[in-house]
């Protein structure tokens, strides 16, 4: 079953959690429908933060500059979706990430 993997997320390097981070917002950004895309948009922000993690742990900090372009379009995915304390949030996290 997909999701059981999914919820795995600690099996999976950096790179592949930055993966899978990447797939459901390029989900999020395909849906019309506002309650998806704030889901997608919420399973994009753990796989970002615990890719992160998992890059801080195996000091493999390479993946860096894909989670800050990722969370900078998760931030446009959920202005759009009128969810902009959300997007701040995210706007923040990618502006820390340099």
């Amino acid at each position: 079953m997909v999701f059981g993997f999914i919820r795995r997320r600690s099996t999976l390097s950096p790179a592949q959690l930055l993966e899978l981070a990447n797939i459901s917002l390029a989900n999020a950004q395909c849906t019309k429908d506002p309650k998806i895309a704030v889901a997608l948009g919420h399973e994009t922000g753990v796989s970002l933060s615990r890719a992160i993690k998992a890059a801080k742990r195996a000091k493999v900090l390479t993946i860096r500059d894909g989670v800050a372009t990722a969370y900078i379009e998760l931030g446009i995915v959920l202005d759009s979706h009128e969810k902009h304390d959300d997007a701040q949030t995210s706007y923040k996290k990618a502006d820390e990430l340099g």
